[in-house]
């Protein structure tokens, strides 16, 4: 008796929906060949990131202490050649992968959160609250993200810190618009007013049974996000306004500008971190339309 009630406990039952729930998304998603070359590419550039420290040693970044003479052409010692400072570009597209992916995610959590919590509340309280925060939403959905990189760089200086920042307080508009609209239409259906009915406040609604059906469409929109986030990365990098102490990928094609590595025609100094940055936006991007086609059931009956 005690064993059956134990096997069938709320908990365990919550559990194991959640687990069903998994192995249907990753059967329905592994279907997607496209996804699925994405996620090879998203777990290979993660992997890279991490394993960073073991495959490149510090003195190899230093351009005091670079192990080659600068502009070197590929070679066996450098696969991919050296940079002006004759630092390996290979070694630096691999640290880089951190810069660019960790930027990338801090920006989008700040993006998502801030997009997603805007977006519940507009949808859910309305009336001139909901106009207030919409108007907001559309100044800051106005405001140039460039312009306030530049404006957070003069006044907190060059660093990773500002460009996340910059980069997540520019671009969550856009998920708070996608959330207010899909809170909307949940807030429509039958089972919210049974919900308010039976006593259910403002904060039970929200969490219990808004937010679980909005976080399919912010998961998609969060890979998005990333890859969106590592392009706008690049391009402050490239402009000078990230940080100079710290290889990044749009740093590296930066330097390669100014040290005359483009008009020179050195293509392993720009192409390979070029690449890179197309690669790791066009793995998010896919995984990112894979996986909105396994949530929403639209698409996936297309």
């Amino acid at each position: 008796m005690t064993a059956a009630v134990i096997n069938t406990s709320p908990r365990k039952l919550t559990w194991d929906r959640r687990r069903r729930s998994l192995a249907r998304f990753w059967r329905e998603y592994r279907q997607n060949r496209a996804g699925l070359f994405g996620l090879i590419i998203l777990l290979l550039c993660v992997l890279t990131a991490l394993a960073a420290p073991l495959l490149v040693s510090p003195d190899d970044l230093s351009v005091t202490r670079a192990p080659g003479t600068p502009m070197e052409p590929p070679s066996a010692a450098f696969p991919l050649g050296t940079d002006r400072s004759g630092r390996s570009v290979l070694d630096l597209i691999i640290w880089g992968s951190r810069i660019s992916l960790t930027i990338g995610f801090l920006a989008t959590v700040i993006s998502v959160g801030l997009g997603t919590l805007m977006g519940v509340l507009a949808g859910h309280f309305g009336g001139w609250f909901s106009s207030i925060l919409m108007r907001v939403t559309d100044w800051f959905l106005v405001m140039p993200t460039l312009v306030l990189g530049i404006a957070l760089a003069a006044v907190l200086g060059r660093s990773t810190i500002t460009l996340v920042i910059a980069i997540g307080v520019t671009s969550w508009p856009t998920c708070a618009r996608l959330v207010r609209a899909q809170t909307l239409s949940v807030e429509a259906r039958p089972y919210i007013e049974r919900a308010r009915a039976l006593g259910g406040g403002h904060g039970h609604v929200m969490l219990r049974h808004v937010l679980p059906n909005v976080m399919p469409l912010v998961l998609a929109q969060t890979t998005l996000t990333v890859a969106g986030a590592i392009l706008t990365e690049s391009t402050f990098a490239f402009l000078g306004l990230g940080d100079p102490t710290t290889p990044s990928w749009g740093g590296t094609i930066q330097e390669a500008r100014t040290s005359g590595g483009v008009s020179s025609g050195m293509w392993w100094y720009v192409l390979p971190p070029g690449i890179a940055i197309v690669l790791v936006c066009l793995a998010f991007t896919l995984c990112g339309r894979a996986i909105e086609g396994v949530l929403n059931p639209k698409l996936r009956k297309r």
